[in-house]
């Protein structure tokens, strides 16, 4: 199967934004990306280098990005090896078929368990510990679904055919076992809501809002209000 994430970030329109899919770019792109996001992430790496050389998790991104697209590539026999031997070597165990948007981040890394069916989108990080599990279902999607910009904490277990929205938190240590809303923290055993940032008032701009109308003097003086 191949990863076919959505890049769409909501609140921004592709005009003037790369809107590619994983699978539409070249593998060296897609993994400097990862490093790029990983960079801006991390407060004690001072440069690419301290990523490159140094930082687990991304090298874990990296090993999964090879095995994916091993796996897509008709080598599944070999992905599934090299998996395996990553799973030991680093202490992660992502399989080959899961979904995974661009700039993907993993914080230190050890001890994360990603289930074969899960899709995860774009710009997500998650902590040292978390499992994207099932629940006993052994057929078809059994694995959560993150959307876009989600963060998920160390120790976090999400298990199920669920899906996170995008720009949800998963606060360290809870267990979601049902759908989170886009825009929302959750935390706790079981988790649930304990900040909703959704806002459902007027808006000045819309979420599907042009950049090009700017041109328009009266959209210019709203905007400055």
């Amino acid at each position: 199967m191949s990863a076919q994430v959505s890049t769409h970030v909501p609140g921004v329109t592709g005009i003037g934004r790369d809107t590619r899919t994983v699978d539409e770019m070249p593998l060296h792109e897609v993994m400097r990306e990862d490093a790029r996001a990983a960079l801006e992430r991390d407060p004690s790496a001072n440069s690419i280098w301290d990523i490159v050389l140094y930082s687990t998790g991304t090298h874990i991104v990296w090993a999964y990005r090879r095995h994916h697209w091993l796996y897509t590539h008709g080598m599944k026999g070999l992905a599934l090896l090299l998996a395996k031997r990553t799973r030991r070597k680093l202490g992660a165990d992502i399989f080959p078929s899961v979904q995974i948007g661009r700039r993907f981040s993993i914080d230190h890394g050890i001890g994360v368990v990603i289930g074969a069916t899960s899709i995860i989108g774009d710009d997500c990080l998650i902590y040292q510990g978390v499992t994207l599990g099932m629940t006993g279902k052994h057929g078809g999607k059994r694995h959560p679904t993150l959307g876009s910009n989600v963060m998920v904490g160390a120790g976090a277990i999400v298990l199920g055919d669920i899906t996170i929205g995008d720009n949800a938190k998963v606060a360290a240590g809870s267990v979601v076992v049902h759908d989170v809303p886009h825009d929302v923290t959750v935390a706790g055993v079981p988790a649930k809501v304990v900040r909703d940032r959704r806002f459902n008032g007027p808006r000045l701009v819309e979420d599907d809002f042009d950049p090009s109308k700017l041109d328009d003097e009266n959209v210019r003086w709203s905007c400055a209000l």
